[in-house]
């Protein structure tokens, strides 16, 4: 197993498939998996400055498919979920997010709380469209602005 994720990530580190790259990391960064997906987009451009844009919409796409797959891991876990006893504290965020509705969504680039926001948007079972352009927008101007400011800077 080990050796077929050392290919993989060498297979993707080639310079032709670096969109295939950054698609790949930002899917998997916004999954409960830790994992950032700035360095890579970051990379890309440093080398191709020329893909500052595809590289951004496709980090974009990457990132909120990532959060749907989060949505929908959140709406198949609502009956296990239910066993569960909240807290005070719990039930308020929960009340929170139901009142803010898919717009909470805007929120998933947040670091620690972005990706968990999209599960429990699914366990909620907010509307996934209108959570999935809210992902969108958020990813989308994270990756805009944290790339800029990272060119700018270095």
């Amino acid at each position: 197993m080990e050796l077929w994720i050392n290919q993989l990530l060498q297979w993707l580190a080639l310079p032709q498939y670096g969109l295939s790259s950054v698609f790949v990391v930002a899917f998997i960064s916004a999954t409960l998996l830790p994992l950032g997906s700035e360095p890579a987009v970051f990379g890309l451009i440093k080398l191709n400055p020329d893909m500052f844009w595809p590289a951004i919409v496709v980090a974009t796409v990457g990132n909120t498919l990532g959060g749907v797959v989060s949505w929908w891991l959140g709406w198949g876990s609502r009956r296990v979920v239910k066993r569960w006893n909240h807290s005070a504290s719990h039930a308020r965020a929960l009340i929170w997010l139901e009142e803010l509705g898919p717009k909470a969504c805007l929120l998933s680039w947040l670091p620690i709380v972005g990706d968990p926001l999209c599960a429990v948007a699914g366990w909620l079972r907010m509307p996934l469209w209108p959570c999935t352009v809210y992902m969108a927008l958020g990813k989308f101007l994270r990756y805009l602005v944290m790339t800029s400011l990272l060119l700018w800077v270095f």
